[in-house]
């Protein structure tokens, strides 16, 4: 896929390798800023730099998996990662179809509220429609008064399973994008 661009002059790019520190200094800093507000569970306190395996599994999302990095005047401003179906690490589901499922979608903080996440998922439907696949799936933390989860609707998702990762609640949420 080549570069496209969205609204608010958002430019999607294909991911590399060399994009992992951004995408951990992404992820570093939505784990502090959600713990700035009061949020511990959803992706915990320590740093994802630091978790064990974290650093791999970015790198691996960057060479394995789909990325895609959204910039806007060339700062790297949000990550989004693709894959055929949910990690087998997970209790999801897989679909009994084809499909196209968001493994991350993270967004600098600092650039809250001009369209970046907004513009990654309309490049993952895109995406998702390209390659002849209708069903488009992600799933997200269920717990802070689902606030996530209403994301995921406001931008056309609806949810469809619940799940448990041990203590951590999860919702899958479907689009259909054909």
């Amino acid at each position: 896929m080549n570069d496209t661009t969205h609204g608010n002059g958002i430019r999607i790019r294909p991911g590399t390798p060399a994009d992992a520190p951004t995408v951990l200094d992404m992820l570093d800093a939505a784990v502090a800023w959600m713990n700035a507000r009061g949020n511990t569970e959803q992706w915990g306190t320590t740093p994802y730099s630091q978790k064990p395996g974290g650093v791999a599994r970015v790198e691996r999302y960057l060479t394995v998996n789909t990325p895609y990095i959204a910039e806007l005047d060339e700062t790297p401003v949000g990550a989004l990662v693709m894959d055929s179906g949910p990690s087998p690490q997970t209790p999801i589901t897989p679909a009994d179809e084809p499909e196209r499922y968001i493994r991350l979608l993270v967004s600098r903080r600092d650039y809250a509220g001009l369209g970046i996440g907004t513009a990654l998922l309309a490049h993952a439907a895109e995406e998702t429609r390209q390659a002849g696949v209708e069903l488009l799936r992600v799933d997200c933390w269920a717990g802070g008064e689902g606030k996530l989860v209403a994301f995921y609707r406001r931008h056309g998702f609806t949810p469809t399973e619940r799940f448990l990762s041990q203590t951590w609640p999860g919702q899958v949420l479907a689009r259909r994008v054909g």
